[in-house]
């Protein structure tokens, strides 16, 4: 039978109010987010990005598995109007009192944006699920409608955490050595309450690495978890990553929905030398990275060689390499980053059987698809294919804001990230002092197309004869439709210590 249903909406203390928003005929409630208007960052916790740089926009949740018709009325006035993806092919029509209509034939994650950049309405139509879960039973943690404010959830093996659709729960939520655990339904986890403790006062101007003076913490923490489903969420205004697996196996993630990120670095999905992954049906506006596949960080104190060492040794089990993973079917918008990427850290033997595949990223601030390899590990059989990238005519750049009073500048018309980046190297920051440098080999690059005014870069790089970029393979590289087989010295960078880089 077919069905759809709006969640029910919990109004917290940020109200958005750009649009009204009828499903067959019927006026529906909206929820709002915080995100960023503009890629300009402060490096150091404590001295967060003030408001002003950010925006309020509206999203909408429901359910559907029928044809459904949209009325959008915008507050403002517009010209024109973008659905995105593009390979949604909704061609919305605007009536003459200004009003937005279309079809939505199937479920799907995306944006209406009459205003280009700023004030879009982002729609969350999730598949239709029935959830078998027993809300009374002693191994669920259930939160229904209404505002919780939590803190703190620590799942053990065998529990599930249930977000009912309506719920707000203002929460980091852990997991460490923990097998068989769910987090899922279609409520709102809602990161905005958590704070950095701040360890001394830091202030320091034109920096271009991160200050350390204050401890934050994650959204979603899962380390050393064998069998992980998290499911149908959507997770708002994170103060750090919003998911980071470290050391698990058997992990699923779908259907969730990354929202509202705005403080620096809220990247979506992190992974730490993980097995056995599967990232799908996903979307994600991030302010730093989207999805990322890495090795162990930097970020340990003292010694951080020997503090990666026992980390990747614990419990008799070693978790040295990071291998098969399957990223399918997400949405991504990035305000800040890279979107599809392995690395930075790659402190990992091995980084190995990595697929991204049939995602689109429709708004990007830098390089969409990469790899950057700046520890030690060997990355191969690593495939990027069937991409669909939309770049608008002007891309807002990513600058540092060096000094309080400082205004964002995007004069730089021009300007247009690497497509595509593979390189090895050494990062003053990332690296952290370690001395071995790895390999990028057997990636392959296949039906990326990229849509927008500005033609596609490309840049190869590895570090030394032991350290390579190689058998890079771009097959079948599209540019508005049009099948791209050269291009000139400045849109496609070999740098040094290459071999075998090809456009097929």
């Amino acid at each position: 039978m077919d069905m759809y249903k709006v969640y029910e909406t919990t109004q917290t203390d940020i109200v958005c109010n750009d649009y009204t928003v009828l499903i067959n005929g019927k006026e529906v409630s909206l929820n709002t987010a915080r995100v960023s208007a503009m890629p300009f960052n402060r490096r150091w916790p404590g001295h967060q990005r003030s408001v002003d740089q950010t925006e309020l926009v509206n999203f909408l949740s429901l359910q559907t598995d029928e044809e459904l018709e949209f009325e959008i009325i915008p507050k403002e006035t517009f010209d024109t109007v973008e659905i995105r993806p593009v390979s949604l092919g909704i061609t919305p029509v605007i009536t003459d009192d200004g009003h937005i209509k279309f079809t939505l034939k199937k479920a799907a994650y995306f944006t209406v944006e009459p205003y280009g950049l700023h004030k879009a309405l982002h729609i969350f139509a999730d598949p239709v699920k029935e959830y078998d879960i027993d809300i009374n039973d002693d191994n669920v943690i259930y939160y229904g409608k209404g505002e919780h404010d939590v803190g703190k959830i620590v799942l053990k093996s065998g529990q599930t955490l249930f977000i009912d659709e309506g719920a707000v729960v203002y929460a980091c939520v852990f997991a460490v050595d923990a097998e068989n655990i769910r987090i899922c339904g279609r409520g709102i986890l809602d990161n905005s309450r958590n704070r950095e403790h701040i360890l001394y006062e830091a202030y320091e101007e034109n920096t271009i690495s991160a200050v350390p003076n204050a401890h934050r913490e994650h959204t979603m923490r899962i380390e050393y978890c064998t069998g992980v489903e998290i499911e149908g969420i959507t997770i708002r205004d994170s103060l750090v990553y919003n998911i980071r697996p470290l050391a698990s196996k058997n992990i699923h993630i779908s259907n969730v929905k990354i929202i509202g990120c705005w403080r620096y670095n809220s990247d979506g999905i992190d992974m730490h030398n993980c097995e056995d992954v599967l990232i799908e049906n996903c979307f994600l506006r991030t302010y730093d990275d989207s999805i990322c596949v890495k090795g162990f960080d930097c970020f340990y104190e003292d010694d951080v060689d020997k503090a990666v060492f026992e980390a990747m040794h614990r419990n008799g089990k070693s978790y040295e390499n990071f291998k098969n993973v399957l990223v399918r079917d997400c949405v991504i918008w990035n305000d800040w980053g890279k979107c599809l990427e392995i690395g930075a850290e790659t402190r990992a033997e091995k980084i190995c059987n990595i697929r991204f595949t049939d995602c689109d990223i429709i708004h990007v601030s830098g390089t969409p698809l990469d790899v950057m390899n700046v520890d030690y590990a060997d990355v191969y059989d690593v495939v990027f294919e069937n991409m669909n990238v939309e770049y608008d005519d002007v891309i807002m750049k990513m600058r540092i804001q060096n000094f309080d009073g400082e205004e964002y500048d995007n004069s730089e018309t021009e300007y247009s990230p690497n497509l595509i980046s593979v390189v090895v190297e050494f990062h003053h920051e990332y690296s952290a002092g370690g001395n071995r440098r790895g390999i990028n080999r057997d990636i392959t690059f296949r039906n990326i197309n990229l849509y927008g005014r500005h033609m596609p870069k490309l840049r190869f790089r590895g570090y030394s004869e032991d350290n390579q970029t190689k058998n890079i393979v771009i097959e079948n590289l599209f540019w508005n439709g049009e099948k791209i087989t050269t291009l000139p010295d400045t849109h496609f960078n070999k740098g040094e210590f290459t071999e075998n880089i090809v456009i097929e």
